[in-house]
This record gives C-alpha cells, sequence and structure tokens, in this order.
C-alpha cells in the first residue's frame, strides 16, 4: 500500500513537472509587433496613407526606443521554432500591395535606417496599375538586401464578396488561381521561392489557411491588431495596420506590447 501511494506520488510530480515547464515555455513565448504599412504619397490623403515624415518619425522613435528591426524571415523561423530567440524588442516592417509611393519615398527612410521590409505583392497590378511599382523596380530592391517580396494573392479580392457570388466549385477554383498563380508569377519574376502570403483586407477562415498551404506557403499574415506569438496559426498571424487616424501616442501603444488597436489621443 504504502509503495502504492509512493508511486503515485511521483507520478503526479512528474505529471507537475512537465505541466510547468509547458506553462513556462508558452509564458514565454515573444511576442513580435509586425507592422503593415500601405501607401506613403505626401500630398494625397487617405486612411491608409501616411506621409513619409510620419513613417520616418515612427521608425525613428522605434530605434530611440530600443527595439530591432528584424527581416520578416527571421520572425517566421522563430514562429516555427527554427530560430531559438529574436532580439529582446524585435519588430519587423511589411508594405502591402506594391504603390509606386513605397518605392519613392519609404526606399530612402529604410536605407538611411539600414531596415529589413517585407513586400507583399498583388501581381495583377505590377507594371500595370497607374500608381503601381513595376518589375524592374521591384528587381532593383530586392538586389539591396534590404527588400524581399512576397505574396498577396493574385488580383487583391474580396474572398467574402467572391464567395457570396460563386458556386462553391467556381469559387474553390478561384481561391486555388488567387493563391497558386500569384506565387508561380512572383517565383518566376523574382527567381526566388515565395513562401509567405498577406490576406488582402485581412480576410480568411479555416478553409482559406488550408488553401493556402496547399498551394505552397508556410505561413500567412492578418491584420487582427494583435503581436505576432507561436500560440497563433502559421496561417493566421496578426500585424498592426497603421493608419492615418492613429496618433504617435497610439503607435507606442501598440509597439510597446497592445494586444487590441485602441485609440489614444
Amino acid at each position: 500500500m504504502l509503495r502504492h501511494a509512493k508511486s503515485l506520488i511521483q507520478s503526479l510530480f512528474i505529471t507537475f513537472i512537465l505541466l510547468f515547464s509547458c506553462l513556462t515555455f508558452a509564458a514565454e513565448s515573444q511576442n513580435i509587433p509586425i507592422i503593415c504599412y500601405h501607401n506613403f504619397n505626401p500630398i494625397k490623403p487617405g486612411s491608409m496613407n501616411l506621409t513619409p515624415q510620419r513613417v520616418e518619425e515612427q521608425i525613428k522613435w522605434l530605434k530611440d526606443n530600443g527595439f530591432t528591426f528584424v527581416p520578416l524571415k527571421d520572425v517566421v523561423e522563430y514562429l516555427q521554432g527554427k530560430r531559438s530567440s529574436l532580439p529582446p524588442k524585435a519588430v519587423a516592417l511589411t508594405v502591402d500591395d506594391g504603390w509606386q509611393s513605397a518605392y519613392t519615398y519609404l526606399v530612402p527612410i529604410a536605407k538611411k535606417y539600414n531596415i529589413p521590409v517585407t513586400l507583399f505583392i498583388y501581381p495583377e497590378t505590377i507594371s500595370a496599375g497607374k500608381n503601381a511599382m513595376t518589375w524592374e523596380e521591384l528587381a532593383e530592391l530586392q538586389k539591396t538586401g534590404l527588400f524581399d517580396i512576397q505574396g498577396h494573392t493574385y488580383s487583391h479580392p474580396n474572398f467574402k464578396q467572391a464567395k457570396k457570388k460563386m458556386s462553391a466549385d467556381a469559387y474553390d477554383k478561384f481561391v486555388k488561381h488567387e493563391l497558386a498563380t500569384s506565387r508561380k508569377i512572383l517565383e518566376d519574376k523574382m527567381h526566388k521561392p515565395i513562401l509567405y502570403l498577406a490576406w488582402p483586407f485581412g480576410i480568411y477562415d479555416s478553409y482559406l489557411e488550408q488553401a493556402a498551404k496547399d498551394a505552397g506557403y508556410e505561413m500567412a499574415f492578418t491584420i487582427d491588431y494583435r503581436t505576432a506569438n507561436k500560440n497563433f496559426r502559421p496561417m493566421a498571424q496578426p500585424r498592426f495596420m497603421i493608419v492615418a487616424s492613429e496618433s504617435m501616442k497610439t503607435f507606442q501603444g501598440l509597439m510597446n506590447g497592445a494586444k487590441v488597436k485602441t485609440e489614444v489621443k
């Protein structure tokens, strides 16, 4: 009887240690703010358009307050468990869509502060859209070593609206085309693997997440206004979309660890 009791106590103790270790590991999972910018036109107002001056102010504040800009690739490797750690205040910078203003106004800032940037691109507009970058410009940026090109679907669709208008079979084909065609074009043009995806309008669900996996993406990013963390699904890692209406105080709060969008003037 005594032997059985000792064995039970030992089993409970081992279980407690294992559970404590798991909880400690989870608690130590680092939160990484991933910034999402769009447009940088200094003379054309828009909800997602920040002037170059405001962007530089934000970047300088991050630098001055101990944040370290790291490539998104490093963040992905950390979230996948392939990299043991990141700098204590790591932050990653991403830019969606491929607007010409990113080439004109953000590139000088990125070079000035030596900041790695991931550009999420949808191919339909490149070298075709009135205000879009060209393939030649993207190739030029990639050669600098600071800019990494990744996927943003083919035509930047609203998947919710598309699903309402299409049959299940047509929607399935549409999604596969948006994800696979984009990836192939970008790989052919940029001569590199395209492994990351940004969801247009931040729209995703379990079906789209699986479709992205099937199309060969290793990680996908939303705009859920939370810090990226190992606790999130690989195809639903959040970013902070920085918009024109947010004050500098709000931006500072988000970067200092806020989990949800909070506007503070």
